[in-house]
């Protein structure tokens, strides 16, 4: 039997606590959180499956910002989601 009670937030969109914690690390205006929070919300992109230190994130989207907005861009953070560079 299904539950009467709305769906909670994060059934709905579970990839907004970790925007809200990727905008935080963007130094720079621009249009890339948005592009991420699109490709979130479509499912293209996913959270990563295994905790991420800030540091390993913050490098991801350092990288990340500093590409031109491309599906190969957007490729190679989905990629570094799925499998952080060691810290060095």
């Amino acid at each position: 039997m299904k539950s009467l009670a709305p769906p909670k937030e994060t059934d709905q969109v579970p990839y907004i606590a970790f925007m809200a914690h990727v905008r935080r690390l963007f130094t720079r205006p621009g249009p890339h959180p948005g592009l991420i929070a699109n490709v979130f919300a479509k499912g293209t992109l996913r959270q990563p499956a295994q905790p991420m230190s800030d540091h390993e994130l913050a490098h991801a989207i350092r990288e990340f910002q500093n590409m031109p907005l491309s599906d190969a861009a957007l490729k190679k953070l989905g990629a570094r989601l799925v499998n952080p560079k060691p810290e060095s």
